[in-house]
């Protein structure tokens, strides 16, 4: 996979994308990150990328024409599956989303800035707007990041025991069962008996009835829409 993501601040980046799963992932050719600066195509003297707004109000907006011409240089290089404006007026990243984005080959991450990008670019650029929450950021790069994450870590080869991501938190819309390691005893605090017990039918019946009981418990919301 190759996801190319589009900021006027590239070194926010720096670091981001080094430690972990995803150094891990990139190291084995699995996935590619690239960084743009869009001010880089900006036409004007100063090479700014922001404007006032038609009809006035308060905030400036990305202006269209860097964004443009960066997009379409990429899409003159290969095809994109995907070209997607991280806002937060975007539908809500989910597990569902973030499982079907992690099969596609190509995608674009637009981070937008100030009051927002101008709306012709998304009429005409922009395949999918996501939104990592109900609240407002200083800008998309933190929504790039997270989903950048969410995406590669569930492609096949990047976590050495693949059937990990499968036991997530929202797969299936349930939460993980509690877990434990050792030592079975700290401090009186025991481990539960079924999980020492080796029977392996019992245990994934434990851990069946444990995500139930703790989406009830904690996100009724999700478990309404199984």
């Amino acid at each position: 996979m190759r996801i190319d993501i589009l900021s006027i601040l590239p070194n926010f980046f720096n670091g981001a994308f080094e430690h972990s799963i995803l150094k891990i992932a990139q190291e084995k050719n699995i996935a590619e990150i690239h960084i743009h600066d869009i001010r880089k195509y900006s036409t004007q003297k100063q090479k700014s990328v922001d404007d006032y707004q038609y009809g006035g109000g308060a905030g400036m907006v990305m202006t269209i024409q860097p964004i443009d011409d960066l997009i379409s240089k990429l899409k003159s290089e290969r095809d994109y599956d995907e070209v997607i404006y991280l806002t937060p007026d975007g539908e809500a990243l989910n597990q569902g989303i973030c499982n079907q984005l992690s099969t596609l080959k190509n995608i674009i991450l637009l981070c937008g800035h100030y009051k927002g990008i101008d709306q012709r670019i998304r009429d005409h650029f922009i395949t999918r707007e996501i939104s990592i929450g109900d609240y407002v950021l200083t800008g998309g790069e933190l929504g790039a990041i997270v989903l950048t994450d969410a995406i590669i870590r569930l492609i096949p080869g990047v976590l050495s025991d693949e059937t990990s991501a499968l036991t997530d938190c929202f797969q299936d819309n349930l939460l993980s069962p509690p877990i434990y390691t050792r030592p079975s005893n700290y401090k009186g605090w025991k481990v539960p008996e079924i999980l020492l017990s080796g029977d392996d039918k019992k245990i994934e019946k434990w851990r069946e009835n444990q995500t139930e009981i703790r989406t009830q418990n904690r996100r009724p919301d999700i478990l309404r829409n199984k």
